[in-house]
Parts: C-alpha cells; structure tokens; sequence
C-alpha cells in the first residue's frame, strides 16, 4: 500500500491513488522521437522521469481523489484488475493494489460521489467496475459517472476502438450504463459539477476532456492525456503513438499549456512519473516542468 500524496489546493484536498509505475522506450511512445531535440530538457527534469536513460521514458498509471468538503471526486479510474485485454496485454488480468491505495486515503468506494473520465481508453475506466461473483459491477455503487455523449456514441462502434482498448465497453463503460449510473456531457455543457469546468481538449481520443476546478483563488488543472511526458513541453509538436487525431491532438495540447500558464494552475497529470503534479513555468528558454 503507497503512502497517499495530497495537495491542498484551495478548501479542496486532491490525492494520488497511484496504480503502476511503467517503463516505455522514448522510440516507442513518440513516432517523431529525437535524442537530440530533448537533450537540453531532459537535463532539467529529475531522474525519477527517465529509466536508464533519457531514451527511456518513466511514466505512471494513477487516478486523482478530490475531496472539496462537499463532494467526494475521483477522476479517472486507471486499468482496472482482472479485466481481459489479450490485444494489450500490458493491462491484461492485472492485480494492483489500487483500491487499496484508494481505501488508505479514508474514502471506501461507496463514499464516491462523483467519477469525472477525461476519455474512454483502456488506462482511464478500469476501476469503473470491479470482478465480483463473475459479473462486472459499478465499483462505485453511490456515485454519478460522468463522460462524453460523443465519445460514448463513437466508441460504442467497435470499428472506432483501437487495439489497446479492445473490451473496455463489455467490462468498463456497459455495466455502469446498466446500473443507471450514467450521466453524459453534451457538447454544449461547460460545467461538470460545481466547482469543476470542463475544458475540451479533443485529439488524444474524439472527444477528450481536461477538468480544471478552483477554489479560493486556486486553479488545478486535471489535463488527462494531453501529455504523457514533460518532454513534450520542449516539444509540443509531439503526439503520442496512442493519439488518435495527431493535428487536434497537437493543438489541444496548446490550448492546455496555454490555460496552465494563463490560470497559474497546478497541473496534476495522469502519466508523469514522480509526484504526478506540478506547475508549467516559461521564461527565455521556453518551457518547463516543476514537479511538486
């Protein structure tokens, strides 16, 4: 069981629940990798970021918790145990400890009011359900499920799916529409909840969503997939192998660090290695991440 890392941002405490820590090769993560293009920004990043060296990339599988004193908020819910991923086998019949590391922060799942998802991709709905007598079950019974209509439409056609979320909607996404627990975001919806706005930041997956909530003055930035690494701050023309619309992917990942910047925000990412959270800061020499 990890030991929680909490943040207060505001009257809000904001938690990692952490699931896997991962090694991927630079080469493999970006179609458009260059050494030397990043050289200068890897020297200025800890070495929690990188494996045995700048080519190879550390990055992590995590959810946030955010208790604001009136609501109990998770945001994304990692890769989720037991489930069949033969096409990804990453992510196939896990046992982590994450719910675990979820119960040591004080909040059973029941206590889960609300489950913002940024998108439906593999890493982002696993903990939805949960494996119990055989059947796929809610793994937060009391809470309101909140993702795109428009995503939700687009990969309920298979045909959309990629390789490495091949099953997702049999065990993660169709058992918490069963139980009523549902509830969709329309293209003209700007607020999740109170205190959370949605900013749209599509690309990554169709209809991507980064969740930004302030409070007393205090801006954090939940920006999901946008970036997978702070590399990509050196070099935002970067896409991820797993962005399914590279050129809206690219954009949206200037709309994010252009509201990081503008809002102060404290960024808290979903596959940073390291503490997961930090700020963008920029001067003379451009970009930059610093970590909390």
């Amino acid at each position: 069981m990890s030991v929680p890392e909490t943040y207060q941002i505001g009257s809000a405490r904001i938690t990692k629940i952490p699931e896997m820590t991962l090694r991927d090769p630079g080469t493999s993560l970006f179609p458009q990798w260059n050494t030397e293009a990043i050289e200068d920004a890897a020297k200025t990043l800890p070495a929690d970021f990188f494996g045995a060296d700048a080519s190879e990339l550390m990055l992590s599988t995590h959810s946030w918790l955010v208790q604001t004193g009136t609501q109990t908020v998770l945001i994304d819910t990692a890769s989720g145990n037991d489930k069949q991923r033969p096409l990804n086998l990453l992510f196939n019949q896990l046992k982590t400890g994450w719910l675990d590391n979820l119960r040591a922060t004080g909040i059973e799942p029941e206590e889960v009011d609300v489950v913002l998802l940024s998108h439906l991709h593999v890493d982002h709905v696993g903990w939805n359900t949960r494996l119990e007598n055989g059947r796929w079950v809610p793994t937060f019974p009391n809470a309101r499920y909140l993702f795109s209509e428009a995503e939700y439409r687009f990969y309920a056609d298979p045909k959309n799916v990629r390789d490495p979320s091949d099953g997702i909607f049999a065990d993660s996404v169709e058992p918490v529409v069963a139980a009523g627990l549902d509830q969709r975001i329309h293209a003209d919806d700007t607020m999740a909840i109170p205190g959370f706005a949605i900013i749209r930041t599509p690309g990554h997956s169709h209809d991507h969503f980064s969740f930004a909530f302030t409070s007393q003055g205090e801006t954090s930035f939940f920006w999901g997939d946008v970036m997978h690494h702070p590399l990509q701050l050196a070099r935002p023309d970067w896409d991820s192998v797993f962005c399914e619309e590279p050129q809206r992917a690219t954009a949206s990942r200037h709309k994010a660090i252009e509201f990081a910047l503008n809002h102060q925000a404290t960024v808290f990412t979903t596959h940073f290695a390291g503490s997961s959270a930090g700020k963008i800061r920029q001067d003379a020499r451009g970009l930059s991440w610093q970590p909390l």
